[in-house]
C-alpha cells in the first residue's frame, strides 16, 4: 500500500505568487506604486481644496462673524468691485513681468550650460543655479530686504559710484517707485525674479540639450545667419522648456503673499488678500471665493502652455 507523502508548501509561496502576478501584469504594479501618492493627493490635497472652495458659496454673519452655511453668490459679486479687480490686475501683471524677465535672463545662461559648458564648468554652473534653493526661503527674502533698504548695500554702492541720480530717477517713476527699493514695486519685482529664476533656467536648459546639433549645422550650411537660426530653429524647439519654466514662475508669483508683505509698499496682491481675509478678518467665504481667481487664471495659463508644447516631453 502506497503512502502519500505530504510535501510542505515552499516558504514564501504567497509572496512568490504576488511577485509573479505583478511581473506579468505591469498595470497592477504601476497601480500599486501610484496608489499611495494618488490617495494622499486625492484625499488630503484635493479634498481640502474642495472643502475650501465650498465655503465660497456660504455667507458671513455681519453681527457674529460666523459662517452661515446657506447658498449665496454674494462673494462672487464682491469680486467684481473695483478694488478687488485692481488687486487681480496687479497680481497678473506682476506675474507676467516676472515670467518675461526670467525668460530674458535665464535663456542665455541655460543655452550656454546646454551648448558650451562641459565637465567641471557645467557642474559649477549647475551648483550656482541650484545653490540659492538650498537655503531658507525666508533667509533669502530678508537678506534682500537688507540689500534693498535705504541704508543697504545697493544704496551704498550707488553713492560710491556716483550713480545715486540713477537710483533716485528709478524710484521717482510712478507706479513702480517708492521711498526706497525695499518699499517699491520694483523691489518686489527684483526679489520675485531672483527667487524663481532657477525654475526657469533648468527647464530651458533641458529643452536646449534635446536640440540635435545637426539641425544647427544644417542651418549654417544652408547660409542662415545666427539670428535666423535662433529665430527659426532654436527658439521654436526650446519653446516647450520656456513654457514649462513659465508655469513655475507665473504660478509661484501669482500665489505668493510673503514677498509682497516683506518687500514693497502697501499695495495688495491676491495672496495677501486671501491670507488677510482668512487669517485676520476671519472671512473664510470671501477668501475661498478669491482663491478661485488664481486657480482660474493658472488654468487658462496652463491651457496656453499646453498649446506651446510645455508637456510634450512628459
Amino acid at each position: 500500500m502506497n503512502t502519500a507523502l505530504a510535501v510542505p508548501a515552499p516558504a514564501g509561496g504567497l509572496q512568490r505568487r504576488i511577485s509573479d502576478l505583478l511581473y506579468t501584469r505591469r498595470g497592477l504594479l504601476l497601480l500599486a506604486l501610484l496608489a499611495p501618492p494618488l490617495l494622499w493627493f486625492g484625499v488630503v490635497y484635493l479634498g481640502s481644496l474642495l472643502a475650501l472652495l465650498a465655503n465660497a458659496f456660504f455667507g458671513l454673519d455681519d453681527f457674529t462673524g460666523q459662517v452661515v452655511r446657506e447658498f449665496t453668490l454674494k462673494n462672487f459679486v464682491d469680486l467684481a468691485e473695483p478694488s478687488n479687480l485692481d488687486v487681480a490686475r496687479r497680481s497678473i501683471t506682476m506675474s507676467l513681468a516676472v515670467t518675461l524677465a526670467c525668460v530674458v535672463l535665464g535663456f542665455p545662461l541655460a543655452y550656454y550650460m546646454a551648448r558650451y559648458a562641459t565637465g567641471a564648468q557645467k557642474a559649477v554652473l549647475y551648483i550656482a543655479v541650484m545653490l540659492p534653493l538650498w537655503s531658507s526661503y525666508l533667509v533669502r527674502l530678508y537678506a534682500w530686504k537688507l540689500l534693498l533698504a535705504k541704508e543697504g548695500a545697493i544704496s551704498w554702492l550707488a553713492q560710491h559710484t556716483h550713480s545715486t541720480w540713477l537710483l533716485d530717477a528709478l524710484l521717482s517713476l510712478p507706479a513702480i517707485g517708492g521711498p526706497s527699493l525695499s518699499f517699491s514695486a520694483i523691489g518686489t519685482f527684483v526679489v520675485f525674479v531672483y527667487m524663481w529664476l532657477p525654475f526657469m533656467v533648468l527647464p530651458i536648459q533641458a529643452a536646449v540639450e534635446r536640440i540635435p546639433g545637426s539641425y544647427l549645422e544644417a542651418s549654417s550650411d544652408l547660409g542662415a545667419s545666427p539670428a535666423l537660426t535662433f529665430r527659426r530653429i532654436i527658439l521654436p524647439l526650446a519653446m516647450p522648456g520656456i513654457a514649462a519654466g513659465s508655469i513655475f514662475t507665473f504660478s509661484l508669483t501669482l500665489g505668493d503673499y510673503i514677498i509682497p508683505q516683506v518687500i514693497g509698499d502697501s499695495t495688495m496682491y491676491i495672496g495677501q488678500v486671501v491670507f488677510k481675509q482668512q487669517g485676520v478678518a476671519g472671512n473664510v467665504p470671501f477668501a475661498a471665493a478669491f482663491s478661485l481667481v488664481p486657480i482660474v487664471v493658472i488654468g487658462i495659463y496652463l491651457w496656453f502652455a499646453k498649446r506651446l508644447g510645455a508637456f510634450d516631453a512628459l
